[in-house]
């Protein structure tokens, strides 16, 4: 059952995320066609003030859904009315919270802008942004809900869904009025619908959720809570701000336009992470209840041939970035949005290490590991910022980049995996370094001859760049299977993949 809900939430997710994908290009490719590069900075760094300002959610979401999984395996539809209870009032705290400081920044937005853009209405383009965030508070619990009972295929099917017509009114709204304002307020309304028709959903799902009596959590219940939550605050406080201070510091130290040329690699970026992320989070409530019911051996078992996944798909799509990121920049918008190729290789670089932690992170949450390493965010925010505006000072923006990718190398990287081996799978943390350090030395033998062969095809044509996606596809692949065929982890993800080729022809015949 973990798994066909696994494979579910996969499908679901990726044919939506390819649909995101085509409409986030489409409706990127018309907002720089049709508003300045100033714009497109505001737009970044107004999108990661506010990611800062939901250090207001403080961690409740992990904490309860960490709360949630056994009760949902047990069918405890007392204990899960009660934390959906008391999420429901954190969150319209959190909401109210986030309103204030939001305001309160208000007036100091001038002072994380190197050269303020020539644009009208600025103040109140940050005030929409805003609002819009504040809204999706309002909602979150029953969304949560939703996902930690396997069915992330549902929340997947109206996001993807209000994403495609969103995106698809905003470019019509920019084709027809080229008004920033009106692109905003499309977002704002289709937020607070898309919301209020999946928490009614939830209701039909879970009707004992509507029923007159209120349940509480009892004393201990609650004791346990605030103790995942006082480690989560301090694990979202230094997520939140190391991911969120990028582009501040950049409009900072740089300038806003040239946050405006980030994000176009930072969307392609994200477009990758949109396919990834959601692959390992449609399995997420599955580790938990994986955790809750089974041994540490078969859970480490089942980790080790996750993370070996994990390395295929991210160091692939990291080889591929390398080797394709510019051109198919200069291909998309032109040559005036090109970074250097130093910015390129350190931001590929803080892919690649960022996404061989998603599956350490998904079992060290499914433990339910949060107090054990409650300081690492808070020391590599320290570490990030210090480190980030010394460079920046001596270097820009390449400095910026270094000191994101420092950081994490000094505190995250080696922290989490020695917190979830000791406290997780109760061995120690040798077998994940030998296994980061074997995947790498196998990344850097696919990769340098992908980008030695791309460089014979090195015109901004459509063609060699088809020729380079093809290099990209086959070099990196046909090094792995050669190293790695003989491999437990390999013949598992071999029978994964076989597996559900199987169930698609048994359904074909059905139908």
């Amino acid at each position: 059952m973990r798994t066909e809900n696994s494979i579910k939430n996969a499908v679901f997710v990726i044919l939506g995320q390819l649909l995101g994908i085509l409409l986030s290009f489409i409706s990127r490719t018309f907002f720089i066609r049709l508003l300045n590069a100033e714009y497109l900075g505001v737009h970044g760094l107004f999108t990661d003030v506010l990611s800062i300002l939901s250090l207001a959610e403080l961690g409740f979401g992990s904490a309860v859904i960490y709360g949630l999984y056994k009760p949902l395996a047990i069918k405890d539809e007392k204990k899960i009315k009660a934390l959906m209870n008391f999420y429901a009032l954190i969150y319209k705290l959190v909401g109210l919270a986030v309103l204030i400081l939001g305001l309160i920044l208000l007036p100091f937005l001038t002072f994380v802008i190197k050269d303020t853009p020539n644009i009208p209405h600025l103040n109140l383009i940050y005030l929409l942004f805003l609002f819009d965030s504040v809204f999706t508070y309002l909602f979150a619990y029953k969304r949560s809900l939703i996902i930690a009972d396997q069915k992330n295929y549902i929340v997947t099917y109206y996001s993807r869904s209000f994403f495609a017509l969103v995106n698809i009114l905003q470019i019509l709204v920019l084709y027809l009025t080229k008004n920033f304002i009106l692109y905003l307020l499309v977002q704002i309304v289709f937020t607070v619908i898309e919301n209020i028709l999946l928490s009614k959903k939830a209701d039909s799902m879970y009707p004992f959720l509507k029923t007159k009596n209120k349940e509480k959590l009892n004393e201990a219940d609650k004791k346990e809570l605030y103790k995942n939550v006082k480690a989560m605050a301090l694990h979202r406080i230094g997520g939140v701000a190391v991911e969120g201070t990028d582009n501040i510091l950049v409009s900072a130290f740089v300038g806003i336009i040239w946050v405006g040329l980030y994000s176009n690699y930072l969307l392609v970026l994200n477009a990758i992470n949109s396919i990834l992320n959601p692959l390992f989070d449609s399995v997420t409530a599955s580790v938990g209840n994986l955790n809750a019911v089974e041994s540490k051996e078969h859970s480490f078992t089942i980790y080790k041939n996750m993370l070996f996944i994990n390395f295929w798909l991210v160091g692939f799509c990291a080889i591929s970035l390398w080797i394709l990121l510019t051109p198919f920049i200069v291909l998309w918008i032109g040559p005036n949005y090109v970074m250097n190729e130093m910015l390129v290789t350190l931001t590929v670089l803080n892919f690649y290490i960022k996404g061989m932690r998603k599956t350490t992170l998904l079992f060290k949450d499914a433990f339910g590991l949060f107090w054990n390493d409650r300081y690492k965010p808070v020391v590599e925010l320290c570490v990030n910022l210090i480190v980030s505006i010394t460079l920046a000072t001596y270097f820009g923006f390449v400095g910026i980049l270094l000191g994101t990718l420092i950081s994490t190398l000094t505190t995250v990287f080696w922290i989490e995996p020695y917190v979830l081996y000791k406290n997780g799978f109760k061995t120690t943390v040798k077998d994940y370094f030998l296994r980061f350090s074997g995947y790498s030395g196998v990344l850097l033998a696919a990769a340098l001859p992908a980008r030695l062969a791309s460089l014979a095809f090195s015109d901004a044509s459509l063609v060699h760049f088809i020729v380079r996606l093809f290099i990209c596809f086959i070099i990196p692949n046909l090094v792995f299977i050669l190293f790695f065929y003989k491999t437990a982890e390999f013949n598992y993800l071999f029978g994964v993949l076989m597996n559900i080729i199987k169930k698609i022809k048994v359904k074909k015949v059905n139908v």
